[in-house]
């Protein structure tokens, strides 16, 4: 993963969290090492808008967050490479700017970063002062997509607290539906971060599992979970880029390009799902 983790050395300047729920507080006990969590949701780019010198965009916290952070920041760390570069877009089209901010904004551009080095970073400086936390900004079509499934299960929307992941059940009361990769169709749990995805392995296993379907779960959640439950089978997951951030993916150097376990699994359609636990 040497290519992914230099898309994340230019945090290394600064101290940073996350300005979410699912990396702070006290971990009794980790099913998984940090390492190997950090490893899977390396297999995730997230998009910082940063000057030329790799320093996050940024803004002094205010209110509450001030108070309890004396002089810290916060930057956006946004799933859409897209939607990163359209906030820039808008920035630079303000009118009546300054020349010296005029100047600045011309300078921003969208950075890489793998979430794995964003929650390194976070383990690493939690207890400093004045560090930088991170705002997540979902797709608003995947945070649609969420809302809508939790109000047809007749769950709560408001326990949607971060960024929404997909997984593909083969009932309510059954397993996740494992997918097939490589050679030797070593079977892995997948962690969708779009709901096209998870649309169309749940389109493959409804014929057979008439109940199978998709559950919600915030990305607080699914990493909680790796930190304190003890099951052998969260080794198997694997976090799903969604289709933008495959396409990134995909530019990438070929040399220096991640293997398909780590950060560009094969499409849903071309992975053959697992059959359930008996």
């Amino acid at each position: 993963m040497k290519s992914l983790v230099r898309w994340g050395t230019t945090l290394g300047l600064v101290g940073s969290t996350l300005l979410a729920t699912f990396l702070s507080g006290n971990v009794p006990v980790l099913a998984l090492p940090e390492q190997q969590i950090k490893e899977k949701l390396d297999s995730v780019p997230v998009f910082l808008i940063t000057n030329p010198q790799g320093l996050p965009l940024s803004r002094p916290l205010e209110g509450q967050n001030a108070q309890a952070q004396k002089g810290g920041s916060v930057t956006g760390v946004y799933m859409s490479q897209q939607e990163a570069q359209a906030f820039i877009n808008q920035l630079r089209n303000v009118k009546d700017k300054d020349p010296k901010t005029a100047e600045m904004l011309k300078s921003l551009q969208v950075t890489a970063v793998p979430l794995g080095v964003i929650y390194q970073q976070l383990q690493q400086s939690k207890n400093q002062p004045n560090r930088l936390l991170f705002a997540f900004k979902p797709v608003e079509k995947e945070i649609q997509g969420a809302m809508d499934l939790l109000k047809q299960s007749g769950q709560d929307v408001k326990q949607l607290r971060s960024v929404p992941t997909f997984l593909v059940r083969f009932a309510p009361d059954k397993g996740y539906v494992p997918i097939q990769l490589g050679a030797d169709k070593k079977e892995y749990v997948p962690v969708f971060m779009s709901k096209q995805d998870a649309d169309s392995l749940l389109k493959q296993v409804k014929p057979k599992f008439p109940k199978a379907d998709i559950q919600v779960v915030d990305v607080d959640g699914i990493i909680k979970t790796l930190q304190e439950k003890n099951d052998k089978w969260l080794e198997q997951v694997i976090f799903f880029p969604s289709p933008e951030a495959r396409q990134y993916i995909q530019t990438l150097p070929k040399t220096n390009a991640p293997t398909p376990n780590q950060a560009a699994p094969a499409q849903p359609n071309q992975a053959a799902p697992a059959q359930p636990k008996k």
